[in-house]
């Protein structure tokens, strides 16, 4: 790899926010070439933080010698087969959630990703927030001990207009409703802090707005360490908030409930008795920020490169979201719990849509 990292954007949505963390670590990336059908917004956003090259064209911009990696930040049902162009161009990839539609494509990328010889990193940067990356230094010390219960918060407002856009609301456009594009990240939390999932029982309804997919859903998961967790998600809150709350033997760890920032400062750490509140603040005070959210991503996602690690997000954990999310939506339907890990041969093994 060159010193400097040099970054193709596919999709000026969302690939906005990339562009801008990206500029955050200037000794680190370029942002060399934006793609985007609407060649004029492509150009203002191009303009806006001096992108030197302008493509509508997605084969043009993999076949582009200038660039190292490709950000895939399109609508949710052409992440599975841009990826897989772009590895096969030579690049490495970063790509949005949901990475794919079905556990089966997501194992096809893990086999075409080790082919390739280069990698690819799904976004989940909600785990890069300091007050989730300070609970993570306290379970990885012993600190927490036992988990116990776990809930989750995933209230937002989706109105009418949002679902304007003709490949929202749409099972083969957006391959599900708050489960796959919204509440994700905040549910790929708890496996990063707390581990994988034993079985899981779900309720999802629409009841917010006329669309094919759910906007309502109330899931009940058992981990694999024992404990217990609770996700609810839902697109008619009139007050956004994201919410965690982890009860641990020693301690009790909330988030605040800023809804889509809220793995940042500030958690409050409740030690059980004044002797583990001491310990909590002592090891809270040997606390090393790196940067947060997007930009700590990219950050450790360049440093992995560099020193050829285990990056930051993998494929194995894309997976792992994917599989909770065929795991709530066949249990929704069957109306029955169902274990987890799944196998090939399980019915929605091909894809969880109806």
């Amino acid at each position: 790899m060159t010193e400097l990292l040099r970054m193709g954007i596919v999709g000026i949505g969302i690939g906005r926010e990339h562009i801008a963390a990206l500029q955050t670590l200037p000794d680190l990336f370029r942002v060399q070439a934006i793609c985007d059908l609407d060649e004029a917004r492509a150009r203002a956003v191009a303009a806006q933080y001096s992108v030197p090259h302008v493509t509508t064209s997605f084969d043009e911009l993999c076949r582009r010698d200038d660039v190292d990696v490709v950000h895939i930040c399109t609508p949710s049902h052409l992440h599975y087969e841009q990826t897989l162009q772009a590895l096969e161009a030579g690049k490495h990839v970063i790509v949005e959630k949901p990475v794919a539609g079905s556990l089966r494509q997501v194992d096809e990328l893990i086999r075409a990703e080790k082919q390739s010889g280069r990698r690819v990193m799904p976004i989940f940067q909600y785990r890069f927030g300091h007050g989730a990356q300070k609970l993570k230094l306290l379970i990885d010390r012993g600190i927490a001990g036992r988990a116990y219960l776990t809930t989750v918060e995933t209230a937002w407002r989706r109105k009418p207009e949002y679902y304007a856009v003709p490949w929202r609301g749409k099972w083969h456009t957006e391959l599900g409703g708050p489960i796959v594009t919204l509440a994700i990240h905040a549910h790929d939390l708890v496996f990063y802090l707390l581990g994988s999932v034993k079985n899981v029982f779900a309720r999802t309804t629409t009841l917010v707005n006329p669309i094919e997919t759910e906007d309502c859903v109330s899931a009940s998961l058992e981990m694999r360490d024992g404990s217990l967790c609770s996700l609810a998600v839902t697109t008619g809150s009139a007050r956004e908030i994201s919410r965690h709350r982890f009860c641990f033997s020693n301690l009790t760890a909330e988030s605040h409930t800023e809804p889509y920032a809220n793995t940042t400062d500030p958690w409050t750490f409740v030690g059980d008795t004044p002797e583990l509140q001491a310990t909590i603040d002592a090891a809270l005070a040997q606390f090393s920020p790196l940067p947060e959210k997007f930009s700590g991503q990219f950050y450790r996602f360049y440093h992995a490169l560099k020193d050829g690690t285990e990056l930051p997000v993998t494929l194995d954990d894309a997976r792992a979201a994917l599989e909770l999310i065929t795991a709530l939506y066949d249990s929704a339907q069957t109306q029955q719990v169902v274990s987890l890990p799944l196998a090939n041969d399980h019915p929605k093994y091909l894809g969880w849509q109806p």
